[in-house]
């Protein structure tokens, strides 16, 4: 079994159009959405929810009114103002607490204490055809992506290894912070979705940095290259000189858009030139992972 992650710099680029094509395209894998923030691998696929598991992942402050004898220390010393004063009554809002523990320590009449608190929720999808999708929801304001993240690949990887599947597929998070690279440690091979924008380019090499400090292979992929060849020869020059293989180019194609909207994979629609060219470059990745 083999794991291939699909990830970007950047948000925007094209990653998840990427990685629904990949996965409509394998036949014998399991799908993970690692970008918990905001997860829609599964709404491609629309697949049928079969498991449903609670992630606690970061502590929240929890005020004993028993004890609690209104001094307002607490809501001083909290620097993320999460502690309220209504009607007479100090408490704790969950959105805004970052658990970091200040308040309890600075409590006199030790009446706060952190506790584990439920952070979000992964879910175990099988789609009519037989794929298989792992997929989370991290709740509002929370800041543990990375761990959900890690248990959205083991429960990926748990149903791989109980149903013989070939490959798990990874539509990694953006960007170069704690979930993206929880999406990209111990895979095979890595693939890096980028834009011919100044900005894709600059995100390009920090996530470029970031593979490689992971010590993955991966290659580069360029969507809608077309809109802007000049940072398109740009990028192409970038990653000549850094010995990075280019493993396509994806033109512009409005059924790319069509294919959003009735939320369907672009490689189901025939005489799409962004289709052809994503399974070229699915054909070069697959010899990659043998």
């Amino acid at each position: 079994m083999r794991q291939l992650a699909i990830v970007s710099g950047k948000g925007g680029t094209g990653k998840t159009t990427l990685s629904s094509s990949f996965g409509a395209l394998l036949k014998n894998a399991v799908l993970a959405d690692c970008d918990v923030d905001a997860a829609n691998l599964n709404l491609m696929f629309n697949g049928d929810l079969k498991e449903k598991y609670e992630y606690y992942g970061g502590k929240k402050a929890i005020i004993d009114q028993n004890k609690c004898d209104k001094c307002g220390i607490c809501k001083n010393v909290c620097r993320f103002e999460a502690i309220t004063f209504e009607n007479g009554i100090y408490d704790v809002d969950p959105y805004a607490c970052e658990g970091c523990n200040a308040c309890v320590i600075a409590c006199p009449q030790n009446a706060i204490r952190l506790e584990t608190a439920l952070s979000g929720e992964y879910y175990y999808s099988v789609v009519s055809d037989g794929k298989e999708i792992v997929h989370a929801n991290l709740n509002p304001g929370e800041e543990t992506s990375g761990g959900l993240v890690a248990e959205v690949r083991k429960l990926a990887l748990k149903k791989a290894e109980e149903n013989n599947k070939d490959i798990v597929l990874i539509d990694g998070a953006p960007g170069i912070g704690c979930p993206a690279t929880s999406s990209i440690t111990a895979t095979d091979y890595v693939v890096i979705v980028t834009e011919p924008t100044s900005s894709g380019l600059h995100d390009l090499k920090r996530i470029v940095e970031t593979v490689r400090y992971f010590k993955r292979d991966f290659g580069v992929v360029i969507n809608k290259y077309d809109l802007n060849p000049d940072v398109s020869k740009e990028i192409i020059n970038y990653c000549i000189s850094d010995g990075i293989e280019v493993l396509g180019e994806i033109p512009f194609d409005e059924t790319v858009l069509k294919a959003v909207l009735e939320i369907n994979p672009v490689v189901n629609y025939e005489n799409s030139k962004a289709a052809e060219a994503i399974k070229e470059i699915f054909e070069k990745v697959m010899e990659k992972l043998k």
